[in-house]
């Protein structure tokens, strides 16, 4: 059954590991440390460790040391490629690595992907817990995150206290897999929603429309939302430090393409946009923020002149 809970304050006695510290992971473990938790972190470049040093949090030299000391470690790392990778799945240290411990993954990843890592570290005597967040870096920086939850009710239950100081709420989503899916419904309507708002501005612009009055106009309305107010602005300013990078909305998409087809769901709008941010990224925008999709869309009205697309069909035109 899904359950959402707000997070209540929690401090834990015991250390906790961390392992990732990268846009979305050193903002996450930044928060667990300022909460009082005993934390012991690792980053593939160590540099990214250093603000954690500061607050109190113990450095680990490998991610070996990491889960010798701890007994619950979360992991944010960029893809499946890196999680194999860093916790040796495939080799025989990573069941002497992962035995006796819960992982914790907060990261995207597909569905099948989560359950084959799941049997994996329960068949080497460790627990599987799946939170991947929904939020970007602001959110994260705030402590506003949302996890969604997906594994045994039992080993769920005893992690969830320790989110609470990087999610504002932890919404309980079913077995393994299910988080990770629900994560994929909630971008699904992200990555449109937002490359529907860059062409909206891009359509403003060209049309001579003042952005300001734009943006005035849509808070006005009930399209106002913590997104818009943060996105509109970035679409003016065309500042695209990222947030959410680009190339990770790509990944997503292609994520969320695969598992529409493994269900047999049509997605029109995700494969548009799925199109849309990979030829962002094909513009050098992989890390700059996923908003930078307004230049693909200005490079077709570009190419195309004015005849960018088909005038809509007179029954169905508004």
């Amino acid at each position: 059954m899904t359950h959402a809970t707000r997070s209540p304050v929690h401090r834990s006695e015991e250390e906790i590991g961390f392992v990732g510290l990268g846009v979305m992971g050193q903002p996450m473990a930044l928060n667990l440390a300022k909460a009082g938790t005993s934390l012991v972190v690792w980053n593939r470049t160590p540099e990214r460790a250093e603000p954690l040093r500061a607050l109190g949090a113990a450095v680990a030299d490998s991610v070996e040391e990491v889960f010798t000391r701890t007994r619950t470690v979360f992991v944010m790392l960029v893809n499946e490629q890196v999680t194999d990778e860093v916790l040796g799945r495939g080799t025989p240290a990573f069941a002497k690595l992962v035995s006796g411990h819960v992982v914790v993954s907060t990261g995207s990843t597909s569905a099948e992907y989560a359950r084959g890592l799941a049997r994996d570290i329960e068949a080497a005597g460790g627990r599987f817990v799946e939170a991947p967040v929904s939020g970007s870096k602001r959110p994260a920086e705030a402590g506003q995150l949302v996890a969604l939850l997906g594994g045994d009710l039992d080993t769920v239950s005893k992690v969830r206290p320790l989110l609470a100081p990087m999610c504002r709420e932890t919404v309980m989503c079913g077995p393994t897999s299910s988080g990770l899916l629900m994560k994929l419904a909630v971008n699904l309507y992200l990555v449109t929603m937002l490359a529907g708002l860059a062409e909206a501005v891009h359509f403003a612009e060209v049309n001579g429309l003042d952005l300001e009055a734009f943006n005035a106009a849509v808070e006005a309305g009930p399209m106002a939302c913590d997104v818009t107010r943060v996105k509109i602005p970035m679409l003016i300013e065309r500042d695209f430090i990222a947030q959410a990078a680009t190339s990770d909305a790509y990944t997503s998409t292609r994520l969320i393409a695969a598992a529409a087809r493994a269900a047999g769901v049509a997605s029109p709008l995700l494969d548009l946009s799925n199109i849309l941010y990979g030829e962002s990224v094909d513009l050098g925008n992989g890390r700059l923020d996923m908003m930078s999709v307004i230049q693909a869309i200005e490079a077709r009205t570009k190419a195309s002149g004015s005849n960018v697309t088909s005038p809509p069909r007179p029954d169905t035109a508004s």
